[in-house]
């Protein structure tokens, strides 16, 4: 059965395997390695394990199965699987490091060592092998007014239906592009929202790109759900298509979003916006274990560079889900799979034979899963105004609260990546670390320097990449070069104050 760890002190000093996140994919390479005999232990910041997609489905009741749509439901067995898995599970942990082990400590044998911060205290725990589970964020949209009261993500506005049962209360619009615009239209709409347009700022030349995708989506799953989906949002809501040049408008409080639709320009009035442009691979941990990286042209995103079992550049570390490439639920548990039965095979677990087998099999249910997100992948691609302000006055940087005019002005100087932009204006530098801007930073400079993004590289992330209090760190054990280090120096200190008291007699 599983063991729940609730304090880092009742972490064990090693595992063979740690998982960071508990998603479709972490709890599905959770439960194919642990059935292998590895002892894992999988750490993850939410209450309850599912991720964003299968959030809070362990305590969901039928009328909320109903309301999220048979996806969310899908996930149940998966999870029911996990919690009746031999390992440990750390809920409410923060991972803020991975990299090599301590030789200092004894560790150096494991190859890796992970920073876990829970219950107020923090500890380096050894591991052979780890697998970044770490799913994805959704992609900036900034335009005039977005960090206005009034105005969320897609995304905040479903973690708050699914983890507490709220939905908005007065009359909601949705802007955006991507499924997950119309399946929230749809939940809200289930829920007895007042969905009063979902406007849609697709670009309309993407059909031209992804025609040649079509035969592949239709033979997928997607299609019949797409177009289901599309019925129900169409029939119960106004859906204002080809929208450009949005903006949203309020005296302190949003209160309507203008948009150009070819030659018109619109008003929709509302109380609460909704925004969405995609999602891309959250790479903050898996840049700050220094695991290359490359710069995905159909994402419009930089992702890991990663080979077929998820393995990462970095030894003994792999990638699954839509952390390493969007790749959906189904198929970021198949990822996960494959990436537990990789470790198991690294450890010595399992022989070549069972492995190649089991490989095979996981091989075919993925490529089934990932038929189709071609024509997605182009259909859905966000328009690069979308992606990168044209109004000097927007802000990018919400943290800082850096616009995208003195990007601009800094990128004039001459400065050659996001790195020395960081350095100019501090955009990257706050709470998110990039999270809500690095992209659209990147973007904004490679335009101005006519280059492609993936020229210019990411913001250098280092650990800890999630705030870690002195508290925490305070209660880590101290290594012996540690002690060593701090005695010495105090030993130095009080040599140096003796040796003035002479002179100050």
């Amino acid at each position: 059965m599983i063991r729940n760890i609730h304090s880092a002190a009742d972490l064990a000093p090693a595992y063979d395997l740690i998982i960071v996140g508990a998603g479709p994919a972490g709890l599905a390479a959770a439960v194919e390695a642990s059935a292998r005999g590895i002892s894992v232990l999988l750490a993850d910041e939410n209450e309850s394990p599912g991720g964003q997609i299968y959030r809070s489905l362990d305590r969901a009741s039928n009328a909320d199965l109903a309301r999220m749509g048979p996806d969310y439901a899908a996930g149940r067995m998966l999870i029911e699987r996990f919690l009746a898995a031999d390992l440990s599970y750390a809920r409410r942990a923060t991972v803020w490091s991975v990299g090599p082990a301590d030789e200092e400590t004894g560790d150096g044998a494991h190859g890796l060592e992970v920073g876990i911060s829970l219950g107020g205290i923090a500890r380096p725990i050894a591991a052979h092998r780890v697998i970044l589970a770490t799913g994805a964020l959704e992609r900036p949209f900034p335009f005039p007014g977005w960090t206005m009261p009034g105005v969320m993500t897609a995304g905040a506005a479903q973690i708050l239906m699914k983890s507490s049962g709220l939905v908005p209360s007065g009359r909601t619009i949705l802007a955006g592009t991507g499924p997950l615009l119309y399946l929230l239209a749809s939940q809200l709409l289930r829920a007895g929202v007042s969905v009063i347009a979902v406007v849609d700022t697709t670009p309309v030349e993407n059909w031209r790109f992804a025609l040649p995708h079509v035969l592949g989506f239709a033979a997928s799953p997607y299609a019949l759900k797409g177009l289901k989906l599309l019925w129900e949002v169409h029939r119960r809501t106004r859906v204002i298509r080809g929208a450009t040049a949005v903006e949203a408008v309020g005296s302190g409080q949003f209160s309507g979003l203008r948009l150009h639709r070819g030659d018109k320009s619109l008003h929709v009035e509302g109380d609460l916006l909704l925004l969405h442009q995609g999602i891309v691979p959250n790479l903050n941990l898996t840049l700050a274990a220094g695991c290359d990286y490359v710069w995905d042209e159909r994402l419009a995103a930089f992702r890991p560079a990663v080979d077929i079992r998820g393995a990462s550049s970095v030894p003994g570390v792999s990638i699954a889900g839509d952390a390493a490439g969007i790749v959906g639920a189904e198929a970021s548990a198949h990822q996960g799979e494959l990436a537990g039965l990789t470790a198991a095979l690294d450890l010595n677990r399992i022989d070549q034979g069972v492995y190649e087998q089991r490989r095979n099999e996981l091989a075919r249910k993925l490529a089934r899963a990932l038929r189709g997100r071609s024509f997605i992948e182009h259909r859905f691609r966000p328009a690069k105004t979308c992606r990168v302000p044209e109004d000097d006055g927007t802000i990018v940087c919400r943290c800082e609260e850096i616009t995208a005019g003195k990007l601009r002005e800094v990128a004039a100087l001459g400065v050659p990546g996001p790195n020395q932009m960081k350095a100019f204006t501090r955009c990257g530098m706050g709470p998110c670390q990039g999270r809500l801007c690095g992209l659209t930073a990147v973007e904004l400079l490679a335009q101005c320097r006519g280059v492609a993004p993936g020229e210019l590289g990411y913001y250098r992330l280092r650990p800890p990449i999630k705030p870690v209090t002195l508290g925490e760190l305070a209660a880590m054990p101290h290594t012996e070069a540690a002690i060593i280090a701090v005695a010495g120096f105090v030993e130095r200190a009080a040599d140096g104050a003796e040796d003035a008291a002479p002179a100050r007699a």
